[in-house]
């Protein structure tokens, strides 16, 4: 199946190193562009991406506000991966917060770029656990407290625990010795057991439980 992404930067130069990047892989398809946030809602509406390479510091309106607006605005939503300079930027922690699937640093390698982009149109995240264990703590303390564990298996409980280590659906099979299918089903039992959206709801709030211990 053939991936479509959106790129947004307000940089010439940044959406035209994207384009060559993602256009040289047979699955994947630069399906447009846009300079600035205020474009992305139609945009997304008129092209149907996968996946948004969204930048958060653009003039008019940001990568954070497009998110938002994706995600309230449209039925079925693009995945988005914010594009961030740094880690720790205070960025990741807004977008996180406004639903973005993962982060993506700029100076990636072009490798990278193209493993994040197919990573998050499967539906997992990519995820900085610096960056989530700040949200949680942002967040504070659960109200009421705790994580339902109980509900939880052991084994769910250790994929949730390398979930928050950032890890993807691949490299917990691998770590656990299990087939990527398992892997799957058990992150997304984790996730309906937890009544969440996604990932990284699911990581902030086994940190705001005290599930996991930054």
């Amino acid at each position: 199946m053939t991936v479509r992404v959106l790129i947004v930067d307000d940089d010439d130069l940044i959406r035209a190193g994207l384009r060559a990047i993602l256009g040289a892989e047979p699955d994947l398809e630069v399906a447009g562009e846009a300079r600035d946030g205020a474009e992305v809602v139609p945009a997304a509406i008129k092209l149907r991406p996968d996946v948004v390479l969204m930048d958060v510091r653009m003039p008019a309106v940001d990568g954070i506000q497009a998110t938002r607006l994706l995600l309230d605005r449209l039925d079925t939503p693009p995945r988005v991966l914010v594009v961030t300079t740094f880690e720790n930027d205070e960025y990741v922690y807004e977008a996180l917060q406004a639903g973005a699937s993962g982060f993506l640093l700029k100076r990636s390698p072009p490798a990278e770029i193209v493993a994040a982009v197919r990573m998050v149109a499967l539906g997992e995240s990519l995820l900085f656990p610096a960056a989530v264990r700040r949200l949680a703590a942002a967040y504070g303390p659960a109200t009421p407290p705790g994580l339902p564990g109980a509900r939880l298996t052991e084994r769910e409980g250790e994929v949730l625990r390398l979930m928050a280590q950032g890890l993807s659906n691949a490299e917990i099979a691998a770590k656990l010795v299990l087939g990527l299918e398992t892997v799957k089903t058990h992150v997304g039992n984790v996730l309906t057991k937890l009544g969440v959206r996604d990932r990284t709801q699911a990581v902030v709030l086994a940190y705001r439980s005290g599930f996991i211990s930054p």
